[in-house]
């Protein structure tokens, strides 16, 4: 058996990678990507939080396992990144987090100072009182959905409302599709930080009854930063493939402003308004113990 890796931290990590038509191996020790005509592309496996894999791909067990070993997440997507299939999973998830997780979520007056929390950090100001979580969800909707309005406005976009059928998705306008890819891309990471930090994706407080529940929830706290606004001002132009153009954006932004390095603290900040015992940080799990990456650039692989 091998002897598992020791993981850098997700937050030092590059935070995504598509990779679409090529067969992904372990070649000479090296996690690699190798196209049609049999060139060999490296991917740094340990350095990245999420490895998104488009249709055309075909992953080795042997890299199956030297990600999983690494901690770093697999994602089985659709075309442009819109669709999530399935996920595989880094190790460092704790039973004592996933136990406290679910403890907040089906207590009702915790789950409510969770939502409570996540709508003061989404919007910048305390939720109105003595509100349910319906009330809440329903009034955070109908912010969203003034915020697009104005985003839209503001790029000078035709804006009918946030409506797309993936299973349609070029009967979408192109706004829509924008979108999906934006919000594609920081599931993906969040995701990642998730499972890193031991947590459960399907366990959320403001979304349920999902496999991603709490993805969506913790993806929601940073949508409006900047990958929405930068979403929209791209489908103002008249780019030929504008979900490409929006997935290097979000590699682009995810870089410079470090989400990798938010994520987790805010976690568990929301974690934490919920006033039942935090377990102790899980930091050994996914402690750094190789240099910074940072020098190491996101990259994508294109037949």
């Amino acid at each position: 058996m091998l002897p598992p890796l020791k993981p850098i931290a997700m937050k030092e990590r590059v935070s995504l990678v598509f990779i679409e038509r090529g067969q992904i191996d372990v070649k000479d020790g090296a996690f690699v990507v190798i196209d049609e005509t049999g060139i060999r592309t490296h991917i740094p496996v340990g350095s990245v939080a999420c490895i998104m894999l488009e249709p055309g791909t075909r992953v080795s067990h042997h890299a199956a396992a030297l990600a999983a070993r690494a901690g770093t997440l697999l994602v089985w997507v659709g075309e442009a990144g819109v669709r999530l299939y399935a996920a595989g999973q880094p190790g460092g998830a704790r039973s004592d987090r996933l136990l406290y997780q679910a403890k907040l979520a089906l207590d009702d007056s915790a789950r409510l100072k969770v939502v409570r929390k996540m709508y003061e950090i989404r919007f910048g100001e305390a939720p109105p009182e003595r509100r349910s979580v319906e009330q809440l969800r329903g009034i955070e909707g109908a912010r969203v959905r003034k915020l697009y309005q104005l985003l839209a406005k503001q790029a000078g976009v035709e804006w009918k409302g946030r409506n797309y059928d993936h299973t349609q998705w070029d009967n979408s306008d192109t706004a829509n599709r924008c979108i999906s890819s934006a919000t594609a891309c920081l599931y993906g990471i969040s995701e990642a930080a998730i499972l890193a930090a031991g947590y459960a994706p399907a366990i959320g407080f403001i979304h349920t009854g999902k496999p991603l529940s709490f993805v969506y929830d913790i993806a929601d706290l940073f949508k409006f930063d900047d990958i929405i606004p930068q979403a929209f001002k791209i489908a103002a132009k008249n780019y030929s493939n504008p979900e490409r153009e929006v997935r290097l954006m979000c590699r682009d932004v995810f870089r410079q402003s470090k989400i990798l390095k938010k994520i987790i603290p805010t976690i568990e900040d929301v974690l934490a308004a919920g006033d039942l015992d935090v377990p102790k940080a899980s930091e050994e799990s996914i402690a750094p113990a190789i240099p910074n990456p940072e020098s190491i650039g996101d990259v994508g692989h294109r037949s």
